[in-house]
């Protein structure tokens, strides 16, 4: 559905006045001439699509998460930057070490993604008041799908789409609901997800799913919504941290009865952190909606093997995760991924902010080969070489340790934060310049690789997760081996059992899994918070990363379970990949190649043929990194050591600059909640608070103890 780019000046005019009365956009917009608006079917549609070109366009939300908050502010990734306490980024990404009365309200980034949501929820709520307003809405809405029920029912799940990323960051906001009704107050963030659980319910039976009619991925279907059901049944019920400055009653369902919680925490900074006492039902109305998706999802596929034959010039593939980010690497072609339920389509020079900010790295300009790829989402080390089993193909499909030097050149990264471009070791490689098709080299933020906003895996995993929350382990199980598995040569982990054992339970593996599943993705934080396991994870992640740097600096090594070791250098040599393999962008390393130095780890190297997109890059040979010693320790001036220096290979800093960086690496990690905190069981703040021009036009206060003046 790229076409809907071009669609959306159409749509503008039939939504009449979209504009709000404030900057921050806050307020809903006048009545859509409906008449003319639902006169057909092109015409309705074409007015949905406007809604959907504001969410396009809101990218700090869908493409790089509020400016990588949920990428830093995890237990499993980390920035390239260096801690500072002075960095509103810190601030918010680290729990706001320095305390929440300290936080600039306005410094935040990515504040104006607030103002974007409420204005897509103000076309949303014109579309679908004047719906409602039409004298065959009942007929419209009865039986079996049709074109307006479809288009009613998008409407429906854009709205609540909205909502539910208000709700996870910044818990309590205004609800606004018709036409021209100003957003203003806080409403109970549980009622808000009660209201929209609810209308998602009752447009499920009336949509298309994808692969009936003309659907496709690209816009909100039923299997989306009964996924979205799940999802936001899973917030509603699991862990938040609420105010208490509020009132006792402020906490209300969605049919205004006062809410009773579980509490963790102790109350501090006027928050405390539970969930609801009801959390079961919502979890069983997850597992229902949840477990029809999985029963029939329509033409999305949870590929088991990669269809991918060999490559041309003899690559093998094999890897039926990495090729759901591949599909979305197609860029001008109107290809989407298979596992997407909904995926957000980009364009060449109109959006696609991966991999600019979320990606591989690349240290070239806008016009080199390839692009500037800031790397700002890293891979804290102890998940990358101590957490994936090595024989798992999600981790060198979504992490890497080496980049673009943006002449051509694959390079290997770095632990020296001060390497802009470089710094703080592996990087998420979901996303990279060098796998485009035809790469745009003009501007960093225009790669027309699409988002992907939900897959077909994380339904699945969403399921096995109540299962076993609710006690139905051989189900939890059952699911969670489908998504697992399928990462494993052969379709099948012969450790499976030894992994579940590990994780001390089916739940806690499926939490560990979704890890796996969707790191860089944005995902991992929010699951920490709703799981409840935030707190400890924060203490757990200190003291082990505090370990490794420690156990580095001491033995110039660090050994893991797995048995793996970061080493404090590596020995790396620059090679012709087109010379020893005929290609240079190397994809899933072949069985009995574990021993090659270009090929391991897989998913790496160098486009094939950066002379064909940018001349001066041309005659590049020498484009492939080849790394020695990256998880086996060899020591410096050894025999062997001596030979690969012999043979062209250079002993090169890894790990050995971390010490340096001890805090940002370690003991600052997640600060804002110590383990002072975790002894204590107060609450995390984790929501971002609303701005100052927020506060002044919508008659609402901030929480958590942060500022209610600039």
């Amino acid at each position: 559905m790229k076409k809907y780019i071009f669609k959306a000046m159409a749509a503008a005019a039939l939504l009449a006045a979209v504009g709000c009365t404030d900057s921050l956009e806050t307020t809903s917009p006048s009545v859509v001439d409906k008449d003319f608006v639902f006169s057909n079917e092109e015409s309705a549609r074409n007015a949905l699509y406007y809604g959907y070109q504001t969410l396009h366009n809101n990218q700090s939300l869908h493409s790089v998460g509020f400016f990588w908050t949920p990428i830093w502010g995890s237990d499993i990734e980390d920035a390239q930057d260096t801690y500072s306490e002075g960095s509103a980024g810190c601030q918010e990404k680290t729990f706001y070490p320095s305390g929440t009365d300290k936080y600039n309200i306005n410094a935040g980034e990515g504040t104006e993604v607030f103002g974007m949501l409420y204005s897509t929820i103000a076309v949303c709520n014109s579309l679908i008041n004047a719906f409602e307003e039409k004298d065959d809405f009942a007929q419209i809405m009865s039986g079996e799908p049709n074109a307006m029920s479809d288009i009613y029912g998008q409407a429906v799940a854009l709205r609540a789409t909205c909502y539910w990323e208000l709700f996870r960051w910044y818990g309590d906001v205004p609800h606004a609901l018709k036409t021209g009704e100003a957003a203003e107050g806080l409403t109970s963030r549980f009622a808000i997800m009660d209201y929209h659980i609810q209308k998602l319910r009752e447009v499920e039976p009336h949509m298309y799913r994808v692969g009936e009619g003309s659907h496709r991925a690209d816009v909100m279907n039923r299997t989306y919504v009964q996924g979205l059901i799940g999802r936001m049944c899973l917030y509603n019920g699991g862990y938040t941290t609420r105010r208490t400055d509020l009132g006792a009653d402020f906490y209300v369902d969605g049919n205004g009865k006062v809410l009773s919680f579980e509490d963790w925490s102790v109350e501090k900074n006027h928050a405390i952190y539970g969930r609801r006492a009801d959390w079961r039902d919502w979890f069983n109305i997850a597992k229902q909606y949840l477990q029809a998706a999985v029963d029939n999802h329509g033409s999305i596929q949870l590929h088991l093997t990669d269809p991918r034959a060999k490559g041309s010039a003899g690559q093998e593939y094999g890897n039926p995760f990495q090729y759901t980010f591949a599909q979305m690497h197609c860029g001008v072609s109107d290809i989407l991924a298979d596992e997407s339920v909904y995926e957000i389509p980009m364009e060449f020079n109109n959006g696609g902010q991966r991999p600019a900010y979320i990606g591989r790295p690349s240290r070239g300009g806008n016009g080199d080969a390839p692009c500037v790829g800031c790397g700002q989402d890293r891979v804290q080390a102890w998940f990358y070489y101590g957490a994936y089993d090595p024989n798992d193909m999600r981790r060198d499909a979504s992490a890497t340790v080496t980049g673009s030097d943006g002449q051509g050149h694959e390079e290997i990264q770095s632990f020296n934060r001060s390497d802009w471009g470089r710094g703080c070791g592996p990087a998420t490689n979901k996303w990279d310049w060098n796998r485009l098709q035809a790469p745009n080299t003009l501007s960093y933020g225009t790669s027309g690789i699409n988002v992907s906003y939900m897959r077909i895996s994380d339904i699945y995993l969403m399921l096995a997760e109540v299962c076993a929350a609710l006690g139905d382990d051989a189900n939890g199980r059952k699911y969670l081996a489908i998504v697992h598995n399928r990462n494993f040569r052969g379709g099948v982990d012969p450790n499976f059992d030894r992994f579940i054992t590990k994780c001390g339970s089916v739940y806690d593996a499926v939490i560990m899994d979704r890890a796996f599943e969707f790191l860089g993705e944005g995902v991992r934080r929010f699951d920490l918070i709703r799981t409840g396991k935030l707190p400890k994870a924060c203490v757990d992640d200190r003291k082990i990363m505090t370990e490794i740097v420690e156990g580095v600096e001491k033995n110039g090594y660090y050994t893991f379970d797995n048995g793996n070791q970061l080493p404090a250098y590596v020995w790396t040599k620059q090679v012709d990949g087109r010379a020893l393999y005929g290609y240079r962008l190397t994809a899933q390393t072949p069985a009995g190649k574990e021993d090659d130095p270009v090929l391991y780890p897989g998913w790496r190297g160098q486009h094939d043929d950066w002379g064909s997109v940018i001349a001066k890059v041309a005659g590049v040979n020498e484009t492939n990194t080849a790394i020695k010693g990256l998880f086996k320790y060899i020591a410096p001036g050894s025999a062997e050591a001596q030979a690969l220096e012999a043979d062209g290979y250079v002993q090169t800093n890894w790990a050995v600059d971390m010490p340096a960086y001890k805090d940002s690496y370690a003991t600052k990690l997640l600060a804002g909640y110590s383990d002072a905190d975790y002894a204590a069981k107060n609450p995390p703040i984790y929501l971002l608070p609303f701005t100052y021009n927020t506060l002044t036009t919508s008659g609402i206060t901030n929480g958590y103890g942060f500022r209610q003046e600039q």
